[in-house]
């Protein structure tokens, strides 16, 4: 077999079998592919596209490519969650622990971020000795014992999407939907868990700015998942501004402390119940949305996410004295007050500024290589429909560096659209997908 046929076929818009699909990423995992022809058929990819069938095949053969971890030594229904990223998404911080405490385990492995914010791990480390750099076993244990844990992506997980991925990303062909959806659930499926729930934005600060988009991918990876044995369901949400008020680890930290007090906002709160519903069903912990929202609320009415929450950090060595006290949590030392200067109505909050504002005071990532800020951010005051009137506070920039402060100060302003008529309700959850 050789890549030069396989790449021919693929430019003339003939199917891939699964023999030459794994021969490729074989090749690809083991470096006897040169990069030039993993490009190429990529970019043939891109024109010519893949049916679902070859979709599939590249998933799995993307997930086998590694290490596929062995779930079956913890009990339960296996739960995992993936976001395709967003402005202010600390949902995971919030949703974990609500399903952990109803006794559903939630085995998650995590990235960093790379791009507006830190991710879930980043912002996790706001908790001094907080680590994910698990033993698989210590992984075990803790999901056994406490129904949660989360651990950082193993270097072994999937390998070769790693490897396309960063092809994809210098050779302008990250944005096709087989390649994207293949990425997104090797890493799942070699993660193993038994049910998968996918939140997919859509908007200004999403991957996939129109909803149609965003629905096109939830339906495929649903349909991947399905098919490779896993209950997968998703939840299509709107990020055309943030979520919630707080963009900045430490900020979101705080917020969804907040939101385990029954402090959340309603943004924020509609996500994670439309999630957690998906996670509860999955369990077959419930028979129906309504039953299923009402355990997670009650979570949240007793006390007892938040507390899973604290015994969470504590067993991954993080100080758990901050959930219950989060005004320990870093702030910067430097806060400008964006003021409003006309009469109307927010009509939109452009959640991408707002992101690139974070980016700029250093609460995110350029690089692999670069350092986060876990203290910098941006606390939204107004959002979307609220009605605002000259000298109002829109938002509070903290940073530790003027230069950068002033900068993002700029982008904070101009991504406030303001209107003088009142803003139609937008949804945040769009559509679920089973």
């Amino acid at each position: 077999m050789r890549m030069y046929d396989i790449i021919t076929k693929k430019k003339r818009g003939e199917h891939l079998n699964e023999e030459e699909i794994r021969f490729w990423i074989d090749g690809c995992t083991n470096g006897t592919i040169p990069d030039y022809q993993i490009s190429a058929l990529m970019m043939a990819i891109c024109f010519q596209g893949m049916d679902r069938g070859e979709t599939l095949n590249l998933t799995l053969a993307m997930r086998d490519s590694g290490k596929v971890l062995d779930l079956s030594r913890i009990q339960g229904v296996k739960v995992d969650k993936h976001s395709t990223g967003g402005v202010g998404d600390k949902t995971s911080l919030v949703l974990a622990p609500m399903v952990a405490a109803l006794g559903i385990p939630v085995a998650k492995m995590s990235g960093r971020g790379l791009g507006y914010t830190g991710g879930t791990i980043d912002k996790l480390e706001c908790f001094p000795g907080f680590s994910t750099a698990l033993p698989v076993e210590k992984f075990y244990q803790n999901v056994n014992r406490i129904k949660m844990a989360i651990m950082g992506q193993s270097e072994n997980l999937a390998p070769a999407d790693k490897k396309l991925y960063a092809l994809r990303d210098v050779t302008a062909t990250v944005d096709q939907l087989s390649l994207i959806a293949s990425s997104i659930m090797s890493k799942k499926l070699a993660a193993n868990a038994d049910a998968i729930v996918l939140d997919v934005k859509t908007g200004n600060g999403a991957f996939m700015k129109t909803e149609e988009d965003a629905i096109a991918l939830a339906e495929e990876m649903v349909w991947i998942g399905n098919s490779a044995g896993k209950q997968t369901s998703a939840v299509i949400t709107d990020m055309d501004q943030p979520l919630g008020y707080a963009v900045g680890n430490s900020l979101e930290v705080k917020e969804a402390i907040l939101a385990l007090n029954g402090f959340g906002p309603d943004d924020l709160m509609e996500v994670v119940y439309a999630l957690g519903i998906e996670m509860v069903l999955s369990a077959d912990m419930a028979k129906t949305d309504d039953d299923a929202k009402a355990l997670l609320v009650q979570t949240i009415q007793t006390k007892t996410a938040l507390d899973k929450f604290a015994e969470f950090a504590e067993a991954q060595g993080g100080d758990q004295r901050m959930v219950y006290q989060p005004e320990r949590l870093p702030v910067g030392k430097i806060q400008l007050q964006v003021q409003n200067t006309q009469e109307g109505y927010v009509s939109r909050i452009m959640a991408e500024e707002i992101g690139l504002a974070s980016l700029i005071l250093g609460g995110g990532r350029i690089t692999k290589e670069s350092e986060i800020d876990l203290s910098v951010g941006i606390l939204l005051h107004k959002k979307r429909g609220d009605q605002v009137h000259p000298g109002d506070v829109l938002a509070t920039v903290y940073a530790n560096d003027m230069e950068k402060a002033k900068e993002a100060y700029g982008k904070v302003v101009c991504a406030y659209q303001i209107q003088n008529q009142p803003v139609q309700h937008i949804p945040v959850i769009k559509r679920v997908i089973r």
